[in-house]
């Protein structure tokens, strides 16, 4: 069954974890929500799986409760482009949709830097992403150092007096250069290459709140 919504297709559903990659493979979504606890095969494994080695893989949004779900933080690693509460409402998941497809993150004020804070800690998490910081310029090492912290490119634009289009210019080049999808992968690396630790300035207060237009 397909269903519509706001110009969106429910391709289709599973009710877990292994359902859910036979599902992908045979439907080739743009967007997948994916529950973290499922039967079978859990959420976070089912990601890795749909990830994992693929050309044209799928922007995956895990759906958690932030108090409970370890595993956010790994799903990042893995190459989630974020993630949901699950009391958002309709209007807000479709907008996640909207925003993921069109190839940002979903870094969810408040809840994204407090969850790297808790659970990140250099080389304790599997399924790191480890990349060279070296190939970045000493400006883009602090565009990244920023961006971990949760600053939006309009307050990145503030902070480093450059204009949203130039600053936009950096966060690109990071992404290229360390090979990352989206600045999800970027928070990520920060932290677990030492760049940004728990208690940075910047890092305890309340998040930004990144635009649809952020990149």
């Amino acid at each position: 069954m397909i269903l519509t919504a706001d110009g969106i297709e429910v391709v289709a559903e599973a009710a877990d974890g292994v359902r859910a990659v036979e599902a992908v493979r045979r439907t080739r979504p743009d967007v997948v929500l994916m529950d973290i606890r499922m039967p079978e095969m859990d959420g976070l494994e089912a990601a890795r799986r749909i990830l994992a080695g693929a050309d044209a893989s799928p922007r995956v949004i895990m759906l958690t409760t932030f108090d409970l779900d370890r595993y956010v933080y790994a799903a990042l690693a893995a190459g989630a482009s974020g993630f949901l509460l699950k009391d958002v409402t309709p209007e807000q998941l479709v907008a996640a949709v909207r925003l993921v497809r069109a190839g940002d993150a979903l870094l969810a004020p408040t809840i994204t830097r407090r969850l790297v804070e808790r659970f990140a800690a250099p080389g304790r998490q599997a399924g790191a992403i480890h990349r060279d910081l070296a190939t970045l310029t000493p400006r883009e090492l602090e565009v990244l150092r920023l961006l971990a912290t949760g600053q939006s490119n309009a307050e990145l634009a503030v902070a480093f007096q450059l204009s949203e289009a130039t600053v936009k210019t950096h966060v690109a080049r990071i992404l290229a250069k360390l090979r990352l999808r989206d600045r999800a992968q970027a928070v990520v690396v920060a932290y677990e290459t030492g760049l940004v630790t728990p208690g940075t300035p910047g890092a305890a207060g309340s998040a930004a709140r990144p635009a649809a237009g952020d990149f």
